[in-house]
């Protein structure tokens, strides 16, 4: 006959403690993933790449010819 209300471990007072320290580990494990996602988004776009994509879109468009797209690439190559 099985008795239900006497404990079937020999871990005794310090069972309790090793799974409060679990619970505490699993908690900071998830806190620091959450971290480390939320610093890894979309970050913007500097300055200089957004003045190269918009030259890229005129020469692709038709607005400036290969001469001047070179000249205007170098000289934001050479300021950056």
């Amino acid at each position: 006959m099985p008795y239900w209300h006497y404990p079937t471990t020999t871990m005794g007072w310090a069972g309790g403690i090793g799974m409060l320290v679990l619970m505490a580990l699993v908690l900071a494990a998830l806190v620091a993933l959450v971290v480390v996602l939320a610093r890894r988004g979309p970050q913007p776009p500097r300055p200089g790449d957004t003045a190269r994509r918009i030259l890229d879109e005129r020469f692709a468009r038709g607005e400036i010819d290969q001469e001047e797209y070179e000249r205007r690439r170098d000289a934001l190559t050479r300021t950056s």
